[in-house]
């Protein structure tokens, strides 16, 4: 799932600059998950199978149940994104209303995590923690089936690895086939989210959690652009 290839700075563009804005709030939202709720990650569910393995392999009840919360919380993320989108897949250049609704839904859930993450300092307790993890969780499974959702206009934001495959598959084992150029900048914006992350909880840990809100936020500005702009009248017949 790719969006179109276009030349120049039209809709396909900008959708394309939002999503690499969107893989920025994914790697900023891991950062914190995996630092600071409990070392599992929020959108990674092939790697909290793998934690929940190892959890229940060393009887290790907390991390089983963190890595469960996680799971659940994906899970019924991308459940109520399926329900508001049909399930359905569309074929434009621009994100639909209900994709733009759905990402919407995960910036209020991130906000009000931002404001449980501040209100505690920084430093959420147990319980907090968990209701943090579950959120974000939820979070991320919205946004990877918004993204499903979006067909050709998107791309995967929440797990890169096929990405990453892909891009090395088209680059070097396949003469005819040529790689995407924008999956070096979701790469690179996946780690400047989490540098950010990192670096905003060094220096201002009660405001950490703002910064996975305020890129979601300007990926749905991006997005938005081309819906706003009015499409020109067509030309008329010429008088004289």
């Amino acid at each position: 799932m790719e969006p179109r290839r276009e030349l120049g700075g039209g809709p396909a563009t900008v959708t394309r600059v939002a999503v690499v804005v969107l893989v920025a709030a994914s790697g900023s939202v891991e950062a914190i998950s995996f630092t600071a709720l409990d070392h599992v990650f929020a959108g990674v569910m092939t790697s909290n199978l793998a934690l929940l393995g190892m959890a229940i392999g060393r009887a290790r009840g907390t991390d089983v149940a963190a890595a469960l919360l996680a799971l659940a919380g994906f899970g019924a993320g991308a459940a109520v994104v399926a329900w508001v989108t049909h399930g359905r897949a569309e074929s434009g250049v621009t994100w639909p209303p209900r994709v733009m609704f759905c990402l919407a839904g995960e910036a209020v859930l991130l906000a009000v995590g931002a404001g449980v993450w501040a209100a505690s300092g920084g430093a959420p307790g147990e319980m907090a923690r968990d209701a943090l993890q579950c959120g974000a969780a939820a979070a991320m499974g919205g946004q990877a089936a918004a993204m499903v959702a979006a067909g050709r206009a998107a791309a995967p934001t929440t797990y890169l690895t096929g990405t990453l495959a892909t891009y090395i598959v088209r680059g070097l084992g396949s003469a005819s086939a040529r790689p995407d150029g924008w999956v070096p900048a979701r790469l690179g914006a996946l780690i400047a989210g989490a540098a950010a992350a990192m670096t905003l909880r060094r220096a201002a840990p009660t405001w950490a959690g703002v910064l996975p809100f305020a890129l979601v936020t300007a990926a749905m500005l991006i997005a938005a652009g081309p819906l706003l702009v009015p499409r020109s009248a067509p030309d008329g017949p010429s008088e004289g």
